[in-house]
């Protein structure tokens, strides 16, 4: 893990080693200021640690969720449109190689594209179970194991809602990033000491 931190910080990533995910809570609700507005990208891990819970129910900031239960379509293309002009962007990360690159595929292409440009700041949450060796183990980790994860999660999300099942491995994961660097500064990446996510 030690390597991947090195790179990760040479290609102008902050990087926070969190030892749990309670540990990595207690560092998010610090990034998370009075006012700000805050937008989010799909991550199970976000969920896990509480986050997202947190988010929710904090008053005195603009979370711009796309998750909130009984919001209609338009509502929920407004708020992905609305997290990538947000003051911080909190999402997950599918790979993270040991060079220092953050390999992700999405379905709508809001959690990519925020993570590429638009948000003054990005805060990542990641598990160790992201570290992959490279982008082609990247791109096989989210093929052989995201993917089908995530549309298995999505449908039942949907069901739950008296939706269609309409998720699949190609149409969850069809826009795809590889993100060398960033400016220093912009994106802080949470790596927790523990297996979280898909």
């Amino acid at each position: 893990m030690r390597e991947t931190i090195s790179n990760l910080r040479e290609n102008g990533f902050e990087v926070v080693v969190a030892e749990s995910g309670a540990w990595a809570l207690v560092y998010a609700k610090g990034m998370i200021k009075r006012g700000m507005s805050v937008g989010l990208g799909g991550s199970v891990t976000v969920s896990q640690i509480g986050l997202l819970e947190y988010l929710e129910n904090l008053p005195d900031i603009k979370l711009y969720n796309q998750y909130e239960q009984g919001i209609t379509e338009t509502d929920n293309y407004n708020r992905r449109r609305m997290g990538l002009v947000s003051d911080l962007y909190i999402t997950g990360c599918n790979a993270i190689t040991r060079d220092g690159r953050l390999v992700n595929a999405d379905g709508s292409g809001n959690r990519i594209a925020a993570q590429i440009y638009g948000p003054k700041k990005v805060a990542i949450f990641a598990g160790i179970n992201k570290i992959v060796d490279s982008v082609e183990d990247g791109f096989k980790r989210i093929k052989d194991v995201v993917a089908p994860l995530n549309a298995d999660r999505c449908n039942e999300r949907a069901l739950s809602f008296g939706k269609k099942a309409r998720f699949t491995s190609q149409n969850i994961a069809k826009k795809w990033s590889i993100i060398d660097s960033d400016e220093p500064g912009r994106t802080t990446i949470v790596l927790i000491n523990e297996e979280l996510g898909f």
